[in-house]
């Protein structure tokens, strides 16, 4: 992964702990439960941009770099490899 490119994933990575940290107080203080619901949506949402910034990561670096330059068996893996990322999730 790119030097600078990392440092904006952990960047918003720590505003995501950040926030959770604001959900778990809001939890403490027994706030409102749509407004704690809503404050995960949030999170949640951060998550799957965080979630696409490094697919495109990946597509940008790794798996551009095994169609181009991998041998057919790195090519299958590597896609084989998004073909269960995107099972997996809802990006």
């Amino acid at each position: 992964m790119k030097e600078n490119f990392k440092k904006e994933n952990l960047k918003r990575l720590n505003y995501l702990i950040g926030h959770l940290g604001g959900v778990k107080k809001m939890l403490e203080e027994d706030r409102y439960c749509i407004d704690i619901i809503q404050q995960n949506l949030g999170v949640i949402s951060a998550l799957y941009k965080l979630n696409e910034r490094i697919l495109k990561g990946h597509f940008d670096g790794c798996v551009s770099d095994a169609i181009k330059f991998g041998s057919k068996k790195e090519r299958e893996r590597v896609l084989d490899e998004l073909v269960e990322v995107f099972k997996k999730s809802k990006i």
